[in-house]
C-alpha cells in the first residue's frame, strides 16, 4: 500500500497532538515533517523517536513554515495538515492556496478526530481569541468545583518549547516545579496562577499519557485551553469565552469559531469595559450560530496593591505577550489600571527595546502604543526583556502579566502587579451551571 505523505504545519502544540492521536500508529500515512511558526526558535528541532513511535525510529524533522512550498516539492508531500490556532480564516486559506499550488492537498483535523475520552468528567475552558479571559474563567471553575468537594486537576494546552522528550508529561504543583522544568515566561503565565490557588496543573507533549496521570488524582479534569484552540479532550461541559473588545472576531478566526459553535456555555467577558454596542454584536453572533448555548455575562475587575503610587507617574505597562502579538489586542488590564489610577504618561518602550524584543516590535508593528509584551520564550529573550525594562525611562512598571515577573527578571524600578478575576453578572453563574451538570 502506498502511504500518503504528510506535512503538518504547526507551532509546537496542536501539530504534535494531531500526530500523536491520528498519525503516529497509522500505517496509511507517513508524516515526513512538521513546520513551525508563531513561536521563536522552535524550528530546526526534531520530534524525537521516543515520542514518534515505532513507525518513526529516526524521529521527524521540524522545519520553518516559510519553506513550505519548497518542502512540498523536496519531500514529495501529498497532503498538508494545518494545525495551529488564533489566525484569521483568510490566513488559513492563503496557506491552503499556497499548498495546493505547490501540488499538495490541504486538510484540517477537527474535534471528533482528535479528542481523547477521559474516565473522569471533563470541563473544557476555551476561547474565541487569545486574551479573552480563559485563565480567570478556569480559576473560577476550579473554585466552584472545590466548593462542591471535588478534587480538581487542570490540564493546559501544550507549550513544549524545550526538550520535547523531557516534556512528555509535566506536573506543576509548586514554584520549584516551574524551575525544574525550566519554564519560559509564557509557560509560567499559565501555570503559576494555578499554583497560587494550591491547585495542580499538567502539560507537556503526549496528551493521552498526561490525561491518564491526571485521572489518578482527580474527580474532575479541567481542560485549560491555549490561544483559541479547541479541546484535546471530549468535554462534558464546553465553556467558550468571547471578547467584546474584539467584536466579530468570534466569527472570523480559526478555530475560535469552532469553539463558539461547540459551546454549551458562552461567557461574554469584559462587559464592564466594552461598549453595549460591541457586547450586542457578540450576542448576535452567538444567536446566529449557537442559539442553544447558555450565555453568561462577566467582568474581569482589576486589583492593584499600592495603586496610589501610579498617580502622576510616567508608567511602563507590561502585558501578556501572546495577547499583544498574535492576539492583536491593543491594550489590556495594565493599561486600564494605569489610566484608572491616574498615570501621567504611558512610556513608549520601543526606543529602549533590546535585540529580540526589538525584533518582536518589528514582527508585530500593531502592538498598542506604550505597551511592552512580556516576551520570554527562552533565556536570551528573558534577558532582553529585563534589559529593555531597565533601560526604559519611566518611574515605575505596571505589570499585568499573570505571573510575578520579579521571579524571572531583576528590575531597577518599582513594579506594581495587576490582578484580575472573573466576576459573573446575573444568573445563571458558572457554579450553578456546573452543579446542574455534575451534581
Amino acid at each position: 500500500m502506498t502511504k500518503t505523505r504528510v506535512l503538518i504545519l504547526g507551532a509546537a502544540g496542536r501539530d504534535f497532538h494531531n500526530f500523536n492521536v491520528f498519525y503516529r500508529d497509522n500505517e496509511a500515512y507517513e508524516v515526513v515533517g512538521f513546520t513551525a511558526t508563531q513561536i521563536p526558535d522552535i524550528a530546526g528541532r526534531k520530534y524525537p523517536a521516543a515520542l514518534a513511535g515505532r513507525l518513526y525510529p529516526n524521529g521527524i524533522a521540524i522545519y520553518d513554515e516559510a519553506d513550505m512550498a519548497k518542502l512540498i516539492q523536496e519531500l514529495k508531500v501529498d497532503e498538508v495538515v494545518f494545525a495551529y490556532s488564533d489566525v484569521p480564516h483568510e490566513y488559513v486559506m492563503h496557506r491552503a492556496s499556497a499548498a495546493m499550488a505547490a501540488g499538495a492537498d490541504f486538510k484540517l483535523l477537527g474535534y471528533k478526530a482528535t479528542r481523547i475520552k477521559s474516565t473522569k468528567p471533563v470541563i473544557a475552558v476555551v476561547a474565541v481569541r487569545t486574551g479573552a479571559g480563559k485563565s480567570q474563567t478556569s480559576r473560577a471553575v476550579v473554585k466552584a468545583l472545590r466548593d462542591m468537594g471535588k478534587k480538581v486537576v487542570s490540564i493546559r494546552h501544550p507549550m513544549p518549547y524545550g526538550d520535547l522528550e523531557a516534556q512528555k508529561v509535566q506536573r506543576f504543583a509548586s514554584y520549584a516545579d516551574l524551575d525544574f522544568h525550566k519554564c519560559t515566561i509564557e509557560e509560567r503565565e499559565e501555570y503559576e496562577p494555578h499554583i497560587d490557588l494550591g491547585a495542580v496543573i499538567y502539560s507537556g507533549v503526549d496528551y493521552e499519557a498526561i490525561l491518564r496521570e491526571a485521572e489518578k488524582e482527580a474527580d474532575v479534569i479541567i481542560w485549560d485551553g491555549g490561544n483559541n484552540d479547541f479541546s484535546f479532550y471530549e468535554a462534558d461541559l464546553y465553556i467558550t469565552i468571547a471578547d467584546p473588545h474584539r467584536p466579530g472576531h468570534e466569527m472570523a478566526y480559526h478555530p475560535g469559531e469552532t469553539n463558539l459553535r461547540l459551546a454549551d456555555v458562552v461567557v461574554i467577558n469584559k462587559v464592564d469595559t466594552a461598549t453595549p454596542e460591541n457586547v450586542n454584536k457578540v450576542r448576535e453572533s452567538i444567536a446566529k450560530v449557537n442559539p442553544g448555548a447558555i450565555v453568561v455575562d462577566a467582568a474581569s475587575p482589576i486589583f492593584v496593591a499600592g495603586a496610589e503610587q501610579i498617580r502622576g507617574k510616567r508608567v511602563l505597562v507590561l502585558e501578556d505577550g501572546p495577547t499583544l502579538t498574535h492576539g492583536e489586542m491593543k491594550y489590556g488590564a495594565g493599561v486600564v489600571a494605569a489610566k484608572r489610577y491616574g498615570a501621567r504618561e504611558l512610556v513608549d518602550p520601543k526606543p529602549y527595546a533590546v535585540d529580540t524584543i526589538a525584533d518582536t516590535f518589528r514582527k508585530y508593528p500593531n502592538i498598542g502604543e506604550g505597551l511592552l509584551p512580556a516576551m520570554g520564550y527562552g533565556d536570551k529573550q528573558t534577558k532582553d526583556l529585563e534589559e529593555t525594562i531597565n533601560a526604559c525611562d519611566c518611574d515605575l512598571v505596571v505589570s499585568a502579566t499573570p505571573i510575578d515577573i520579579t521571579r524571572v527578571v531583576k528590575c531597577n524600578k518599582p513594579i506594581l502587579r495587576v490582578g484580575y478575576e472573573l466576576q459573573e453578572i446575573g444568573t445563571p453563574t458558572l457554579a450553578q451551571i456546573i452543579r446542574g451538570k455534575l451534581g
